[in-house]
């Protein structure tokens, strides 16, 4: 049968990577309901654009209309649990390939979480007696209000719980609607849920026998109409560009200074930058094919059995892009704002759209260079960054992940995690060195962040390699007779093995993406570097579930040969998964020494609540540089404007104009 071609430009496409359209999610539904694919019990877990193939994207030209345009569809029967994966080509109006989860075997994995599941564990966990007692030996007797966090259980392979789609609730009362939930921890109260069955497998009250700890009642809350007056100290910070900002945007094809870049968005890695070039004289140089942060894990370091289980993806099990926030100019951002809306699809597979998911905007970044000649006038150019950012939140938590570009070519990826730490409750005063007390009866247990970004670096092309640089000190001898002396060495790393490593503050670690075919002024392979802002890699004991779970955390840097299936670092369904990822990817040692790359970071704060922390937590800021280091043959910024001069060189022509009797003049 002779199948329909349907241009991209009619599913409103204008570029092979511009984001997934409301018209092709419903075109991909259609196309599955047509197939027979879709009962009234079937759901939408996780719906992803296929990535353009890079061969295609090398040949494409501008406003072509002939290319593919498919569609990464997760599917689900809620009355089972039964989960399948399908590509739909949406050009073609067929289902291209099919493949039935094998969820119930070994390592297991269940897709992604429906927003409709959490209200049902919710309704489960509290139509169920057991709980409903629990409660009562607390002195509950209304649990109107009372709130049931629902959490990914981890992999704990329990009879009655192996290979089902399980959810775990842990319990915080309300005393009243509106009321901050998390100030009120019901501790020891754990109900795990099978989704599938609509049943509270097991409930666990770590004080049904003994005297329960308090539920903490004082109502700590965080919005105005219980903070307080506002303070009025703070005097009005304007921020405004009178004549626009410096950027150029073309649907999601933005142009600023040398900078040239796609952006794109997708329900599991949210913001996604695609085709970054740096213009350099009349070659835009290519620096990434695609970047974003497509994973985090959540580990908590409490061995309570309230706690102890806990790890979430919050890409993987939660889906970051899918819980992205509508940014608001003058909170989110401030300045003069270019906003790009997103949509994902529902849990019943039809578009929803995201307004304002990412926010761009200019932001002044203080003195880029400066030097002062004896006797001469000093010369100082203002560094100015270019931003690009969007915020998730997940329960509890919100990460904001901000994209920086340079003057100098340089990038910075930042994540900001702020939000309400996770709570438990405590007899007041009691020691626990796993969770400190951040509040009368309060505790907050202690627990890491690990981001992981994936960098499909392409340095002036795709065929790149990596080298370690550390710094050396020379020992005292011949060759360092005063003791002055260090040096640097670099290390090829050739292949994927030799590219597990981590970062060492005392040697001033780096990793640099060379390409070795391309030379510089001085001769040498053009290149950028990775500077990590080290920190602790994951805790969790090696032959622990979270370690199997979360390879990538366990060390700061990899490094692999690029494969299309492999795009998200603890794998496509971490949730309920025994393992996999990225240490698994690793041990087949492929070359990555002129091949066509990825370079994996993991980062990220190592965080011991503390009082200051409640009952909101101020942000915690981590992240890395990617920075020229033998790419551009001089500093590129040497020909920015003295706005100093400037500024003297329009008040002296308003001056004029005033003279002149042009003071109306626009």
């Amino acid at each position: 049968m002779q199948t329909t071609q349907t241009a991209p430009s009619s599913l409103g496409v204008t570029h092979p990577l511009d984001m997934l359209t409301p018209q092709e999610i419903s075109a991909a539904r259609q196309v599955l309901v047509d197939a027979g694919m879709v009962s009234e019990n079937t759901r939408f877990p996780r719906v992803l654009p296929v990535e353009a193939d890079k061969q295609l994207l090398e040949t494409y030209v501008d406003g072509d209309d002939d290319y593919d345009r498919s569609v990464l569809v997760t599917l689900m029967d809620i009355t089972t649990a039964e989960a399948a994966e399908a590509t739909v080509s949406v050009t073609k109006g067929e289902v291209t390939a099919f493949r039935t989860m094998p969820n119930t075997e070994h390592p297991y994995g269940q897709p992604q979480y429906l927003f409709e599941e959490y209200e049902r564990a919710q309704e489960i966990a509290k139509s169920d007696p057991r709980w409903q007692a629990a409660m009562l030996r607390r002195g509950i007797t209304d649990t109107t209000n009372t709130y049931l966090s629902p959490l990914a259980p981890g992999f704990f392979p329990r009879e009655g719980e192996t290979g089902k789609r399980m959810i775990r609730s842990l319990t915080f009362h309300r005393n009243f609607e509106g009321d901050n939930a998390w100030a009120h921890p019901v501790e020891g109260l754990i109900c795990h849920i099978d989704l599938t069955a609509g049943v509270v497998a097991r409930v666990e009250d770590d004080y049904a026998e003994t005297e329960p700890v308090p539920i903490p009642m004082e109502t700590r809350h965080y919005t105005p109409e219980h903070v307080g007056p506002a303070r009025t100290t703070l005097k009005p910070l304007e921020i405004t560009q009178p004549e626009g900002p410096s950027f150029k945007v073309n649907g999601n094809h933005v142009e600023w200074e040398n900078w040239k870049l796609r952006v794109g968005f997708n329900a599991q890695d949210g913001l996604v930058l695609n085709q970054v070039s740096f213009r350099d004289g009349d070659e835009d140089r290519m620096v990434l094919h695609r970047a974003s942060v497509p994973e985090m894990v959540v580990p908590y370091g409490d061995t309570s059995n309230t706690r102890f289980w806990i790890s979430y993806f919050d890409a993987g099990e939660y889906l970051l892009g899918k819980n992205a926030n509508s940014l608001k100019l003058g909170c989110d951002c401030l300045g003069v704002i270019e906003y790009f809306d997103a949509f994902v699809a529902g849990d019943d597979g039809r578009p929803v759209q995201i307004p304002n998911a990412v926010c761009m905007h200019e932001e002044d970044y203080g003195v880029l260079w400066k030097h002062t000649e004896f006797g001469e006038a000093p010369q100082v150019r203002r560094s100015r960054r270019l931003v690009l950012s969007y915020f998730a939140t997940i329960g509890n938590y919100d990460y904001g992940f901000f994209w920086y570009f340079y003057l100098d070519g340089s990038i910075q990826m930042e994540a900001k995690a702020t939000g309400i730490v996770y709570t438990g409750a405590t007899f007041p005063g009691q020691p626990n060195r796993y969770a400190p007390e951040i509040a009368p009866g309060v505790i907050a247990p202690v627990h890491q962040h690990i981001f992981c970004a994936r960098l499909d670096v392409a340095i002036d092309g795709n065929a790149n390699s990596v080298e370690e640089q550390n710094i050396l000190g020379i020992p005292m001898g011949e060759e360092n007779p005063h003791g002055n002396a260090f040096t640097w060495e670099r290390t090829p790393l050739n292949r994927e093995l030799d590219a597990v490593r981590d970062a060492n503050a005392e040697t001033g670690r780096s990793w640099f993406i060379t390409n070795p075919n391309r030379r510089n002024y001085v001769g040498q392979p053009t290149g950028y570097q990775l500077i990590p802002m080290a920190g602790p890699r994951l805790m969790a004991q090696e032959g622990s579930s979270a370690w199997k779970r979360a390879q990538f955390a366990t060390h700061h840097f990899w490094a692999t040969k690029y494969d299309p299936a492999e795009r998200f670092p603890a794998g496509d369904y971490p949730n309920q998964h025994a393992g996999d990822g990225i240490g698994e990817w690793v041990k087949a040692n492929r070359a990555i020494e002129n091949e066509d790359i990825v370079v994996w970071h993991s980062f990220g704060p190592t965080h011991i609540p503390r009082t200051e922390d409640w009952p909101i937590m101020p942000v915690d800021y981590s992240g890395f540089w990617f920075k020229p280091h033998g790419f551009l043959d001089q500093n590129p910024a040497m020909d920015l404007p003295d706005w100093s001069s400037y500024k003297a060189a329009a008040e002296a022509q308003a001056h004029q104009d005033d003279a002149a009797g042009n003071c109306c003049r626009n």
